[in-house]
Order: C-alpha cells, then structure tokens, then sequence
C-alpha cells in the first residue's frame, strides 16, 4: 500500500488555517487510528489533530511555530506497518453504551479504504462517547460527521436528514444589489529605523487573527454607538449581600452572569440585534436561539467563549456555566465547540477601570454590549441629592440593520431589567 499523506482538514467555522503549537509523535512511531497527532492553534482555540488512520510516522513535514493551511499536509503514513507492532496512543475506550436506532435512515459505512469525514472536535466527541464514526451516517456538508450525528448514534436526538439528491433549494425571492464593501490598500511605512532603534516583534497566531477579524470588521460594518447608564443600586447591593452564601455552594456571584441575562432577554424583545446580515443576498438572518459571547483577557489576547441559550438558564446556572468556561479559556483548554456559534456579545472592562468604551463587533453578529466599572455617584431621586451606583453601558450596533431609535430603545429595556434584579433572578 503506497503511503498516505494528511493534510490539515477543514476545522470547521470557515477556518482556513492554524498554527503548529506541539507534534505529538516522531518520525519511526507506529500509532492508531484517532490517537493525538498534533496540537494546532486557531483563532478559536487549541484543537488536537486526531490520526486519520492506523500506521507508521514516516515524515512529519511541519514544526512548531510553523502557520499551515487547510489542504498543507502535515504527516506522511505508512498504512502497512506491521499490525503486530505496539499502537502508540491506541484508545482505551470504556463500554459504548446501548443505541436506540434512530427512525430514520440507518446509519451506512464510511467509504471502504478512506478516513471519516469529521472535524477534530467531533473526532474528539466520538472518542468521550466511544463511538465508531465508520458507523455513523454523516448529515453534514458532503457526508462530513457532525456532533449532532454522533450524539445521535448513542440515542440523542438524530440529526436532520441531509437534502434529497437533486432537490432544489426554496425559490427565494429576487434578492437587491450585493452590498459591496470598500477595500483599502495601506500606503508603506517609513524607515522607523533612521530616527532611533527599533525591534520588530512577530505577531503570534491569534494576534494575527485578531488584527485581521477586527479589520474586516470595521472594513464591512458602519458602527453606530449608543451609550446610556444604568442605576445598578439594587443589583450591587444583591451580590455584595450573596457573595459569602454563594461561594459556601460553590458559586462565585458576579455581575457579568447578571450582565449576560438581562442582554438575552432584551434580545428576545430586539430580534434584530440577534442576527448576522447577508450582503449578497440582501436578508437579515435572524436567529431563534440566544448564545451570547462573553470576552475573556488571556495571556494570549482576547478570546470569546460562546454560552448557549443564555435566555433560558436561571442565574446560578448561567454564573457556573460562565466561570466554568472562563477557566477553560484562561487555561487553554477551550474547544472549538465553545468558542462558535455566538449572535451577540458582552465584553466587561469594568475590573480594569475606565469611564466607557467602543468596542467593534464581533463579526458576523450585528451588536456588541459594552460594559466599563460601576461608581458611585450623586444622583437628584425626589427631590433629594442621594448617592446610587451608575454603571456605564455602550451598544454599537450595525447601522445597516438598525437605527439609532432602535439601539436607543433595546439599550432602554437592558437598563430596565438590571435596574430590576429581582425579576432576573425569577425569569426564565
């Protein structure tokens, strides 16, 4: 059998390339089918790149450091090494636990002689719940196995059945003129050098990434920012006064768990700051689900965990959920899963100071809620000069998609549900 080389696959999420963090195995190593083959860095995360196949590491053709493309081929495989040999990485899987079939058709077998189409993080899925990805019927994009096929060979909801061969989509109905964006070719820069030193430091992977995501962002979207405060009087004095019984259950009460579901709610009243705009098509795509991100500091820059259905989750839950994920980022140890999916996001500044900001959208989401540090400041109630907590709000949204009137009136029912906490702890 000739040998077989592998190149880095489609991760998913319109991620065309990554960058070598760790080669797992050397060059000699016998391994198997699924076992850790290298760690690579996206603008999403740190993934491990699970082997396609049973064999023998003949040629590694990357390193550390090195930024690939989807298609570079990372790794040459001997496919006939010696069976007899001992399998580095070989799974030890724990009994797969009984499948319901679903109802609809059954699940058919890879194609004979090739590797299973699947992202790394549904490889990785398939490993947690020992499941055999050659069994499973795959409903993705050109037979590709998603999380939801594997979740539903151990008897979770099946997946949606893949469109019938040859069936046309829905007539839509004739779109407007492409709103085209501008491109700007930035002039060359001086010589810094000949008015003193200078050090030229290459930009890591994800700081790359950012650079460019934040560019395309400004590039595309004409942002419209509205900045308002909130009286968060009520809701301060309710996590102070819970801070200690919290934490004896294990809960760490913050603000931006309260932040994340008064934002969910409002977006369930404003649908049209929950969405991502088609240019091509001329549609706004709303989206029925709230999965809000929330920025997260790390050494390596600003990362953003995605949390599910925020609108429906009471507070506690929402508050583990958020610090759970957070450590998960800080530590490195995000998965693709956590990191996508977002329609809106919360980024909180107000630990590091400062009276407000503008951030950028976070594109494709059309909204983006930012958050600066909570004071105490006079405020004329009745008649009378009494101190009250502001904290600073700012919405920059899509001034394609919204108007001012209407940035002005979701940002008013934001400020009203935090300035009502009680009622965030009962709704959901």
């Amino acid at each position: 059998m000739p040998p077989r080389a592998f190149a880095l696959p489609d991760l998913g999420e319109g991620l065309t390339e990554a960058e070598i963090v760790k080669v797992l195995v050397s060059e000699g190593d016998v391994i198997a089918e699924d076992a850790p083959l290298l760690e690579v860095e996206t603008d999403k995360a740190t993934v491990e790149i699970p082997s396609p196949v049973r064999g023998r590491v003949t040629k590694i053709h990357v390193q550390p450091g090195q930024t690939v493309k989807v298609g570079d081929v990372l790794v040459t495989f001997d496919e006939a090494a010696s069976t007899t040999t001992a399998l580095r990485g070989a799974p030890t899987a724990p009994p797969r636990p009984a499948a319901t079939a679903p109802a609809v058709d059954a699940p058919t077998p890879a194609r004979a002689g090739g590797p299973v189409a699947a992202t790394p993080a549904t490889r990785r899925l398939a490993r947690e719940l020992a499941v055999d990805l050659r069994t499973v019927r795959g409903s993705g994009p050109g037979g590709r196995v998603t999380d939801a096929d594997v979740r539903a060979a151990v008897g979770g909801a099946p997946a949606a059945p893949a469109p019938a061969a040859g069936r046309a989509a829905p007539a839509r109905p004739a779109a407007a003129k492409p709103l085209a964006p501008v491109g700007l070719e930035p002039p060359a820069l001086p010589n810094f050098a000949q008015w003193g030193p200078v050090e030229r430091q290459p930009l890591s992977h994800l700081r790359r990434t950012i650079a460019e995501r934040m560019t395309l962002s400004a590039a595309l979207i004409p942002h419209v920012t509205h900045f308002d405060r909130a009286d968060i009087t009520e809701l301060d004095a309710i996590v102070r006064r819970n801070v200690e019984p919290a934490r004896q259950r294990g809960l760490t009460l913050t603000l931006t768990s309260f932040l994340l579901k008064a934002a969910a709610l409002a977006l369930r009243d404003h649908p049209q700051f929950n969405a991502s705009l088609d240019p091509a098509a001329g549609e706004l795509i709303v989206k029925g689900y709230r999965h809000l991100g929330v920025a997260v500091a790390t050494e390596r820059g600003l990362i953003v965990p995605v949390i599910r259905d925020v609108d429906t989750k009471p507070l506690p839950e929402l508050q583990r959920e958020l610090a759970a994920l957070a450590q998960r980022v800080r530590d490195g140890k995000a998965t693709l899963e956590d990191l996508r999916g977002g329609t809106f996001t919360v980024t909180n500044i107000g630990a590091l100071g400062g009276t407000g900001a503008i951030p950028i959208i976070n594109y494709p989401e059309v909204a983006i809620l930012g958050v600066a540090r909570a004071r105490e400041e006079p405020v004329v109630r009745e008649g009378r000069v009494v101190p009250r907590v502001l904290l600073p709000i700012t919405l920059t949204f899509d001034h394609r998609v919204a108007d001012g009137a209407d940035g002005a009136r979701f940002a008013a029912d934001l400020v009203r549900r935090l300035e009502r906490p009680e009622q965030l702890l009962l709704e959901w």
